[in-house]
């Protein structure tokens, strides 16, 4: 069975993808995260049932797209959104995504923000994992914040 950072490697893979195709379109998203899925389970056997928190939120980040991307651009204001690189966008996408839509998944804000530091650093540059725990702890507060 496959961990949730197993899932969302896969995930970020299928964003990135898609970000590189500039091609946003559900069955599109859906296509290259069966793909993807597919390309794992041959080579390493990860799961033995659906994946389907992996497509909650392959599903999820796109359909909230907009409004992550906003999120993006307002937390790094010195960082123009395709200025980012196209890895460390799409680990925000899906960290911010888990942040304020994780409780419904059963994700809590510090683990959505460890994941996402991980994989940066896993995928990134030297300095991703920095940048995304910058990005994502501004979020938290803010999120935080408004709770009061």
């Amino acid at each position: 069975m496959a961990s949730r950072y197993d899932l969302r490697s896969i995930v970020v893979q299928t964003l990135f993808e898609c970000d590189f195709r500039n091609n946003w379109d559900l069955d599109n998203v859906r296509s290259i995260l069966r793909r993807n899925f597919n390309k794992e389970v041959q080579e390493i056997s990860l799961w033995q049932d659906t994946p389907e928190f992996a497509t909650k939120l392959g599903e999820g980040v796109l359909a909230k797209k907009d409004i992550l991307d906003q999120l993006i651009v307002k937390s790094a204001p010195e960082w123009p959104l395709e200025k980012i690189d196209m890895t460390n966008r799409n680990i925000l996408r899906l960290g911010i995504f888990e942040l304020l839509f994780g409780k419904d998944l059963d994700v809590p804000a510090k683990v959505a923000i460890n994941e996402a530091v991980e994989m940066a650093k896993a995928f990134g540059g030297e300095t991703s994992g920095r940048f995304i725990n910058g990005v994502l702890a501004n979020i938290y507060k803010d999120l935080e914040n408004n709770k009061s």
